[in-house]
């Protein structure tokens, strides 16, 4: 061996080593390597904030391995991922293998095929010490607030809490939501439609009531409403005008990472991480039927939407191919990168664009298609031409037999607005659902002065509704708009408020609010509200960017962070001192057996458990159980949720163990079985089944939407994470 390459996984290490030649050995690091010591803070704040990192528990024989490979080789390039991580994992791989620091060959593939593989070969650069420190400041950062604010909220509210210096600004955001939900008072409001036929067409289309002839005119209650119905009794609809037009819808750009995580959540139903890891995959490079191992994406944490003329030759050689030169716009579309973003990538973006998604389905999993197919359409169709819409717009008259007697000068107003498409541009590959929901499609042919039958006519109430939760697509497009978090980021966090604190749960696919959640976030707001406030956290954001970029020195940032930080903390403990926030959630019916209060869960080493709220006086406890509703098919007994060791949920009998009664199925709630009467279980394969001995009732249980398949899906997936 002569050259050692060192990547992050060992699909990216296959499909590189394809091509280089025989005196290349390609390793693989399995991500980071070396990180801050897990159990302490880990920085010395006295001295300038210095981190003290140790390996990765279980990778000490991996960089043994391959310390052992650097010095038989002659030259050690490292072609980690074109990011801060991948920039930091490279710096602590050549620490750990002894490199020289200014002599060893940093490697970047923006995409991984033949090409872009040896340009990076020949083309290596060192390390960069700006990137490095801007991914060093942010970590040293995240570590100060969680290891000095988590004690703190554990203290005050509930033991084992932890606060994070971007995740919480996220939960917030969540809670101010949820506040202004709870807030809102619906306003009442209505609306008058009709349903008419020109002579045309037999076919009904719906006009909507705008007003009368001193203008707009806005329903605000039911007596109004009925007002202008009587006006309306017998009426003549008589069109008043006509107005056409053409419009030209223009293709969404390429996604970069947050806009395809929006996206497969709306149309996939999948949560930012894994859309993520399957982004991954793509990139890191999959075996193809007759081509083998190759990325057929490009890097997928990104926020630029450049593409390369290369790329944009290849695409428009496809159209024109497969859909001919009309498909083609005029003039070539170039994207307004918005203000702040990041421009070191291109957009996600396929690497090779006559690789079909059809082509390649049968070498790649179900998911990685669906990932695959959204990204290269979306390429695709952003090259092509507009679709050209003809649009009508209807005004019409109504005169009724009130009206009738002011001789044309009373009337009531109805619009109507409708479109054809002329030439279907890029829908014909891509549709992005952006059509306005006014709009009713295709209307009959209509001219100035016809008469309109009118088949119904209908006052409808309506309420305004207050804002909606977010779901992962909303909350990771609003982390965008006030610049918290960068690309790289979205997935995680999301992922560790909904799936590690407990602070947010999913209802279907809205993001919810704990009460534990928001007792957090109001202190937190209450004590630290620089830490929970978006603007302070963005502002953050541009900070570590301007280190990576080699203007602010990370040290200086750090100071200018922690000296406040610092003073807040210790004015919060003295405000606070013997202050014990108590939630409603934490609340049982379960009386102590000692002194009749009512108990509390509290969570400890070991989880969670029931205690005296009497504590010092009366300091009984108790194990905390979960109960499901269900009933023990051998004894009767409650059917209770049980952990393993390592953290799987079982259910057992709670009168083990003189009943040992247990099962991975999980008790159906409020279900009894039609034979016996006993619990079901849901089973593997949606299998519902009774566990009566000797009963065997089975039914498959009732199929699902494919939008609930998908939700499934995203629930394991968090369950996963």
């Amino acid at each position: 061996m002569s050259k050692l390459v060192i990547v992050e996984s060992p699909a990216k290490a296959k499909t590189i080593k394809k091509y280089l030649g025989s005196d290349y050995e390609v390793k693989a690091s399995m991500g980071h390597v070396r990180d801050l010591y897990p159990s302490k803070l880990s920085v010395d704040i006295k001295k300038d904030f210095t981190p003290k990192y140790a390996v990765i528990k279980g990778k000490e024989k991996l960089i043994s391995e391959l310390t052992a490979d650097a010095k038989k080789a002659d030259e050690v390039y490292l072609a980690t991922d074109p990011d801060r991580e991948g920039e930091a994992i490279s710096w602590h791989l050549a620490t750990l293998l002894g490199l020289d620091i200014d002599k060893t060959k940093r490697v970047k593939f923006n995409e991984i095929n033949k090409k872009s593989v040896q340009n990076g070969m020949e083309h290596p650069s060192k390390i960069d010490m700006d990137i490095v420190n801007a991914q060093q400041a942010r970590r040293i950062l995240d570590r100060l607030v969680g290891y000095r604010l988590s004690p703190f909220i554990s203290q005050k509210i509930r033991r084992g809490l932890s606060a994070g210096r971007v995740q919480s600004v996220a939960v917030r955001l969540i809670v101010d939501r949820e506040e202004e939900i709870n807030a809102f008072v619906p306003e009442e409001y209505w609306s008058i439609e009709a349903s008419l036929t020109a002579p045309s067409s037999r076919k009904a289309f719906k006009a909507a009531f705008i007003g009368d002839e001193t203008g707009k005119v806005e329903l605000k209650n039911k007596e109004q409403t009925d007002r202008y119905l009587k006006r309306l009794d017998h009426a003549v609809y008589t069109v008043a005008g006509v107005k056409k037009g053409t419009r030209k819808k223009q293709p969404q750009p390429p996604f970069i990472t947050s806009t395809l995580q929006q996206e497969a959540s709306r149309r996939l139903g999948y949560t930012a991480q894994k859309t993520m890891r399957i982004a991954q995959e793509l990139y890191e490079g999959v075996e193809v039927q007759d081509i083998g191992s190759v990325g057929l994406i490009t890097y997928m944490r990104t926020d630029s939407l450049r593409i390369s003329e290369e790329s944009r030759a290849q695409g428009n050689d496809f159209i024109r191919t497969a859909y001919g030169e009309k498909y083609l716009p005029e003039k070539p579309r170039y994207f307004k990168i918005r203000a702040g973003a990041q421009d070191g990538h291109e957009a996600i973006r396929p690497t090779m664009p006559n690789l079909t998604p059809e082509r390649v389905k049968s070498s790649l999993t179900n998911d990685q298609f669906k990932i695959y197919s959204l990204i290269w359409k979306r390429f695709i169709a952003s090259l092509m031409a507009n679709c050209v819409q003809d649009t009508v717009k209807v005004d019409i008259h109504a005169v009724g037999d009130e009206d009738r007697e002011k001789n044309g000068e009373k009337y009531c107003q109805f619009a109507v607005s409708g479109y054809t498409v002329r030439f279907d541009g890029y829908t014909v590959l891509y549709d992005d659902g952006m059509d306005s929901e006014e709009d009713a499609g295709a209307l009959p042919a209509m001219e100035k002065d016809q008469t309109l039958k009118c088949k119904d006519l209908k006052g409808l109430q309506h309420f305004t509704q207050p804002p909606a939760r977010y779901t992962e697509a909303s909350l990771i497009k609003k982390l965008e708009e006030t610049g918290v978090g960068r690309p790289s980021t979205y997935a995680s966090i999301i992922s560790t408020i909904v799936s590690r604190r407990g602070y947010v749960v999913r209802e279907n696919k809205s993001l919810k609010p704990t009460e534990l959640g928001t007792a957090v976030t109001n202190l937190l707001k209450a004590k630290f509200p620089k830490i929970v406030n978006t603007k302070f956290t963005a502002g953050m954001e541009n900070n570590l960017d301007e280190v990576e970029k080699g203007d602010l020195d990370y040290i200086k940032m750090l100071h200018d962070f922690y000296d406040d930080f610092d003073v807040t903390l210790q004015k919060a403990k003295e405000s606070m001192q013997g202050v014990k926030i108590e939630l409603e959630e934490d609340k049982t019916d379960i009386p102590c057996e000692k002194c009749g209060r009512m108990m509390v869960v509290k969570v400890g080493r070991f989880g969670k458990f029931l205690a005296c709220p009497g504590y010092p006086e009366c300091k009984n406890t108790k194990p905390y159980v979960e109960q499901t509703g269900a009933k023990c098919p051998l004894c009767g007994g409650d059917v209770i949720a049980k952990k393993t060791k390592k953290g799987y949920t079982f259910y057992g009998c709670s009168n083990y163990p003189e009943c040992h009664f247990m099962t991975w199925d999980v008790p159906v709630k409020d279900s009894h079985c039609p034979k016996c009467g006993s619990s079901l279980f849901k089973a593997r394969g949606g299998i519902i089944k009774c566990h009566k001995e000797g009963c065997g009732y089975e039914e498959k249980a009732p199929s699902r939407r494919k939008g609930a398949k998908a939700q499934k899906e995203e629930n394991q997936e968090s369950d996963e994470s």
